[in-house]
């Protein structure tokens, strides 16, 4: 993985500047939170400036992240794409040969995966097997519990970007 060349669709682009713009919002109140929590008096029982201390150190670490990652993001119009083989964006179909069980993946960048979501980190060992297959092609994907074989029944464009917004 090229850390400065990540690659990410032009929606989870934006997402991700939304909540860069969402938590700088969120600051001033943090701020405002600490400073009526520490007019209570003693700072070594008071749970509320603590809570709000911590919310500030998660706060600021995920402006910092955010801040330093958007630079490094290769955007890419996932509507404009199409192919034959499996690449960024793509989302694919799948049928695991031994059990039969058919899946279906969009594969993204590592910032917008989420496998509850049916995307997948274009980095992870399952996208990295599927990467320039076509359709009939199978993939010989190593698992934690052994080596699993997928072929691959579909391959689409545009699904993700039009399912996000």
């Amino acid at each position: 993985m090229d850390e400065n060349n990540i690659p990410i669709s032009k929606n989870g682009f934006e997402k991700l500047k939304k909540e860069l713009d969402d938590l700088k919002r969120e600051r001033p109140e943090v701020i405002q939170a600490i400073k009526e929590a520490r007019e209570e008096g003693d700072l070594r029982e008071n749970a509320g400036y603590e809570a709000a201390r911590e919310r500030q150190s998660m706060l600021e670490a995920r402006i910092s992240h955010l801040e330093s990652r958007l630079p490094k993001c290769n955007v890419i119009d996932i509507s404009e794409m199409e192919g034959e083989k499996v690449v960024f964006g793509a989302t694919v179909e799948i049928e695991d040969l031994d059990s039969g069980e058919v899946k279906r993946y969009t594969l993204l960048g590592p910032d917008e995966a989420d496998f509850k979501q049916g995307t997948i980190s274009v980095y992870s060992p399952l996208a990295q097997g599927l990467l320039n297959k076509e359709v009939g092609d199978v993939a010989e994907i190593d698992a934690p519990k052994g080596r699993i074989d997928y072929e691959i029944i579909s391959i689409q464009f545009n699904s993700q970007e039009e399912n996000s917004q």
